[in-house]
């Protein structure tokens, strides 16, 4: 007697399964980059140029996504992902974004870094309505989801971190003049408008500006000018080369203030070492993830796995480059962004999942910090603590500070 179909399905007739299959595959719902077994986001980064030390953060990312795949993917798509060198120039950054949107037809621009390569293309991938999301760059007005919906930062942002040093600095020196270094951008702008927010009332005691461009080659002359101002609190927010030679000038000069230096530009392997361990004892920054070269966190589970995972995935790279923390720790919650939409992999299913996070644990932040979002609150991370440069590495000080600590 020959076995009927039927029984042979277990009971379930072929209509039936047909069927089912039919409304498995009408509830995917994909926009532009996504395919059954692929997931295509891209990013704009400094591979080249002054500011390629940043290469680390897209190198990691890369190297994340390797990792990703090798494991199966997310939710069995594995995920195709392009970093294109802008070199840091807002003009190539809108060229190659264009490429990225309308020729590769990404899903989502992930990470791209920098203030003014972002401000380049603020308006036109929000036009679009493609993803600018978790940006590599704290500018504040990545938080702005009434106007901007399609745009997230990740880090704490500049305007709140440089709040909390003026307010360090009002409670800790001893009659403050504050010389600063900023660069010449919307991101040494925001930087000033925050440390000038924070002093409020005592904005007077800045007693020196010196602006440079990110393309000059060095920033000797304004060291010395911010020098003779006779300030003894220096404020520099610049990217991480000229803060290394701001740190070797200002040793050269003699010159000694209290220095604050934003977070952005405090890499061990890539400023403090480059500008001289002996030169950079007692600078004081921001931080919201944790340093490899602190040996605090030698025995923590976080940094353990993270080190392991360095040792497969990028063997040959510096892991006192704190880039590479960054890149993990933001790659880590852009997978769980996607791991969430699920099979619903749309746009606006990835700013929905993106902005309804809630104390979400992303590994190798400071213990304390979580990942905070909704959609009126697009800053996922508002909180620093304090830390110092001595001996060669960073050590944390005082308590986490949230914004409204600022």
């Amino acid at each position: 007697m020959r076995t009927s179909r039927r029984a042979f399905l277990g009971g379930v007739s072929t209509a039936a399964l047909l069927s089912s299959a039919s409304i498995a595959v009408a509830d995917k719902k994909y926009d532009d980059g996504v395919t059954d077994t692929e997931i295509k986001i891209g990013n704009t980064n400094p591979h080249s140029g002054p500011s390629s030390s940043y290469s680390a953060i897209a190198r990691t990312i890369d190297a994340y996504w390797k990792s990703v795949n090798a494991a199966g993917g997310i939710n069995g798509r594995k995920v195709n992902f392009i970093s294109l060198d802008d070199g840091y120039s807002p003009p190539k950054t809108v060229e190659l974004v264009r490429q990225l949107v309308e020729q590769d037809k990404i899903f989502a621009l992930f990470q791209s870094l920098g203030t003014p390569c972002n401000t380049a293309i603020h308006k036109y991938m929000n036009q679009k309505k493609v993803p600018q999301i978790y940006v590599a760059t704290g500018a504040s007005k990545w938080g702005d989801p009434q106007h901007f919906p399609w745009t997230m930062g990740f880090q704490p942002d500049y305007h709140t971190e440089a709040s909390i040093y003026a307010k360090h600095m009002l409670a800790n020196i001893k009659d403050p003049k504050i010389g600063v270094l900023m660069q010449n951008d919307d991101y040494g702008r925001d930087y000033f408008n925050g440390l000038k927010a924070g002093l409020d009332k005592d904005v007077g005691l800045i007693v020196k500006v010196a602006t440079f461009e990110q393309l000059d080659p060095t920033v000797d002359s304004q060291i010395i000018q911010l020098k003779d101002s006779g300030a003894n609190i220096f404020f520099d927010a610049s990217g991480p080369k000229a803060a290394a030679q701001a740190i070797r000038k200002a040793a050269d000069l003699g010159w000694r203030p209290a220095h604050y230096l934003n977070n952005v530009s405090a890499s061990v392997a890539a400023v403090m070492k480059p500008a001289g361990f002996d030169n950079a004892q007692g600078i004081i920054t921001a931080a919201y993830i944790m340093d490899a070269t602190d040996k605090q966190w030698d025995n923590n589970d976080e940094m353990k796995v993270w080190r392991a995972w360095m040792d497969k995935w990028m063997p040959d790279a510096n892991k006192a480059d704190s880039n590479h923390v960054y890149g993990y720790a933001v790659s880590f919650l852009m997978h769980e962004t996607l791991k969430r939409c699920g099979d619903e992999l749309t746009r606006a299913n990835l700013m929905r999942q993106a902005a309804s996070f809630r104390n979400f644990r992303v590994p190798l932040l400071l213990p304390g910090i979580t990942v905070n979002t909704s959609p009126t609150d697009f800053y996922p991370i508002q909180a620093v603590q304090l830390q110092r440069f001595k001996g060669e590495t960073w050590q944390l000080f005082g308590d986490i500070m949230h914004a409204e600590s600022s």
